[in-house]
C-alpha cells in the first residue's frame, strides 16, 4: 500500500458521524474517514451481529473490545479477541464476520 498526500493529524473518533449498517441479526455502527483510496474506520457491532453478505474487500482489522467470529467462505472460522488482528487482500478469500457478546474493531481497507 502505497500512502502519500496525507497531512499529518489527529483523529478523535466520539466526533466523527456515526452511520447504522444493519446485519442479518443485530446491527454495525461505523465512524469513517477517508485518506485519498484508503478507507479507515472504528466499527462496533452490536451483540447478536451477523453481517448481511460475504465481504470480498481487502482489510487490516483491529479488535480493540469483545470479541469476534470471522467466517471464511471454505468453512474455516477464527474468533478475535482483543489485541487480536487479521489481514486479507482484495478478492483473496471471502468472508463474514459475526459476534455473541459485541466488539469493537478498528479496520484499514
Amino acid at each position: 500500500m502505497q500512502m502519500s498526500d496525507i497531512p499529518f493529524g489527529t483523529t478523535d473518533w466520539s466526533q466523527i458521524e456515526p452511520t447504522v449498517h444493519k446485519g442479518d441479526t443485530g446491527h454495525s455502527t461505523w465512524r469513517t474517514r477517508h485518506f485519498g483510496p484508503i478507507r479507515v474506520r472504528m466499527v462496533e457491532h452490536s451483540s447478536g451481529y451477523l453481517a448481511d453478505h460475504w465481504c470480498e474487500k481487502g482489510h487490516i482489522l483491529l479488535c480493540l473490545e469483545g470479541e469476534m467470529t470471522t467466517e471464511l467462505a471454505d468453512g474455516r472460522v477464527f474468533v478475535l479477541k482483543p489485541g487480536m488482528s487479521y489481514q486479507v487482500a482484495d478478492s483473496a478469500e471471502p468472508h463474514r464476520s459475526s459476534t455473541t457478546l459485541g466488539a469493537k474493531l478498528f479496520i484499514v481497507d
